[in-house]
């Protein structure tokens, strides 16, 4: 490969890459406003301007082309005294709204006024006054006066959105940005803007003067608004989630994700309508029982059917370790093969860049787990069909409000002796249920999801449960990491009395006399490597951050059959 020096480091570049590309895959840093690593180059910052011997006046790190024998300097006295007149330059007419501003904490601005500034300006004039609060669209608000025309926002519309939205508008010190005549900023993928603006330009009308990026705690996670599995970031303050992020992972979601992910897939988790402690139903009225009393009433209960008249689903939001306990429970446990999940596809959903049909995040591994019925059981259509037929009197369903993807099923479940369900929340199948579990959210426990493409990825607590709390009390400082948490362990917020679903089946085993002994999430994923070819030698910390691809070849053997 050809290489070149840079600060007087040998270094060795791509052909056609630029100075910038090159000095950031060895590590070098070269401040940069306009430039990102997906979108086309633009030039206009100018802070990242750099000394190239034999050329006649500094370059733009952003385009200029590295080339073999090139010498780049980045720290020379020459390089400086330009950097630190750019940064006097856009500092000219920015307000000094910092305290108050959602980026802050994160700004880039804020990051370059710090480590490439003077710290003091010589303009004395009043600043340019710009149109403020400006509603582009129904999920971002624009800031002209923090603006600094880096022309990123417009470049994710034409070049990655692919629904040109916004444009420059006036020249010199009016230039502003704006929607097209008779547009909004309403595209699918509008608030990815947001993550990119390197200043507070554009900020999220969700999460506006919510909170201080320094008072929320970020965990690595996965969304689950589709099968795509993209790559994020929770934020949670006081046992709280405010937002939810991108995060870079190249094999999955790049930097973007779509709106109705980042607004959508978290709301359930802080909503009123979460079930908060163990329920029967007695005298047609659900009843908050204790975690004891509800093992022992359900195993009493389903003891006193025949095992070929319980039947469970499982489900496509569900973690793998959930959906493999529950395969576990009712061949081991309950001796029943009657077992299936529910698809959930919108043909209306996808599209070309992100979003899938598929909106559940983990179909692929519920299939993996073994959610599937044996030779002599019956699929979901099977099943169902077995309940109107009175066959089946007891259904078990993990995480998944079939009532209300298919509302005629309210009449048929009604013929059923026994209902149980796990959730979260209070949905139309919980309604009609004679037992509830209450589960925790995805973001309040470990394990593992397989996106389409069969990636597996990790998800882990963001949010404190009682559970969770009572587990972690004690851990060694060692063993902390291993459970995956990064959340304020002493967080104030509400601590909701859920259990992860391995963890209900686990003690609904024991009240039926077979034990099964895990204590976390890692546990069942360990038999789950040992005892599913999909899963061979895979641990935790094997699938890391950003997931492993399965063999594609046994995957499609595997769903195809």
């Amino acid at each position: 490969m050809p290489k070149f020096l840079i600060d007087e480091k040998e270094i060795e570049f791509q052909t056609g890459q630029t100075i910038i590309e090159a000095a950031r895959d060895h590590g070098i840093d070269i401040p940069h406003f306009c430039w990102h690593p997906k979108l086309s180059v633009s030039g206009n910052c100018r802070i990242c301007l750099v000394e190239v011997e034999k050329m006649p006046k500094l370059m733009i790190a952003c385009s200029t082309i590295a080339s073999e024998g090139m010498v780049v300097h980045t720290q020379s006295e020459k390089t400086l005294e330009a950097r630190n007149a750019v940064m006097e330059f856009i500092l000219i007419n920015h307000p000094l709204d910092c305290p108050i501003c959602d980026e802050a904490g994160e700004c880039k601005l804020q990051d370059y006024a710090y480590s490439h500034g003077e710290g003091e300006s010589r303009f004395t004039e009043e600043k340019n006054q710009k149109e403020k609060h400006v509603q582009f669209g129904p999920q971002v608000m624009f800031d002209g006066e923090r603006c600094i025309s880096c022309s990123r926002c417009i470049r994710f519309c034409d070049e990655i959105a692919k629904d040109p939205e916004l444009t420059f508008v006036q020249r010199g010190d009016s230039v502003t940005i704006t929607t097209f005549p008779g547009e909004e900023l309403d595209n699918p993928y509008s608030m990815n803007v947001i993550d990119i603006c390197p200043v507070g330009a554009l900020t999220s009308i969700d999460f506006r003067f919510k909170a201080r990026v320094w008072d929320m705690s970020a965990t690595k996670s996965i969304c689950t608004g589709c099968s795509r599995g993209c790559n994020i970031d929770i934020w949670v303050r006081n046992n709280e989630i405010l937002r939810l992020t991108p995060r870079h992972n190249e094999e999955v979601n790049s930097y973007w994700m779509c709106d109705y992910g980042r607004l959508n897939t978290f709301k359930n988790v802080n909503a009123e309508t979460r079930v908060d402690c163990p329920q029967l139903r007695r005298e047609g009225k659900l009843v908050k029982v204790g975690w004891d009393e509800i093992y022992a009433e359900t195993a009493s209960r389903i003891k006193s059917f025949a095992k070929d008249e319980v039947a469970f689903l499982g489900s496509a939001h569900a973690t793998c370790e959930d959906n493999y306990l529950l395969v576990k429970f009712a061949r081991t446990v309950i001796g029943s093969g009657i077992l299936d999940f529910m698809n959930h596809i919108d043909p209306e959903f996808g599209d070309d860049l992100l979003k899938q049909n598929d909106v559940a995040p983990n179909s692929m591994g519920a299939k993996l787990a073994g959610i599937s019925p044996l030779k002599s059981g019956l699929n979901f259509e099977g099943i169902i069909k077995a309940i109107r037929e009175g066959k089946i009197k007891a259904l078990y369903i993990l995480e998944d409000d079939v009532v209300s993807a298919n509302p005629h099923l309210e009449n048929i479940f009604a013929k059923l002796d026994l209902l149980i369900v796990h959730s979260s929340n209070y949905n139309n199948t919980t309604a009609l249920a004679d037992i509830i579990f209450p589960a925790a959210a995805i973001a309040e426990k470990n394990g593992t999801l397989i996106n389409f493409e069969g990636v597996i990825q990790r998800i882990k607590p963001a949010v404190v449960t009682i559970d969770t709390d009572r587990a972690l009390d004690g851990m060694e400082m060692s063993r902390l990491d291993k459970f995956g948490t990064n959340f304020d362990r002493w967080a104030t917020g509400v601590k909701r009395d859920a259990r992860a679903s391995w963890k209900i089946l686990t003690g609904l085993a024991g009240a039926l006399g077979h034990k099964m002994k895990f204590n976390m999430a890692e546990e069942v994923f360990s038999e789950m490597s040992n005892q599913i070819e999909a899963f061979k030698g895979l641990d935790y910390d094997d699938i890391g951050e950003t997931g492993v691809k399965l063999n594609v070849k046994f995957l499609e053997q595997k769903v195809n059959a």
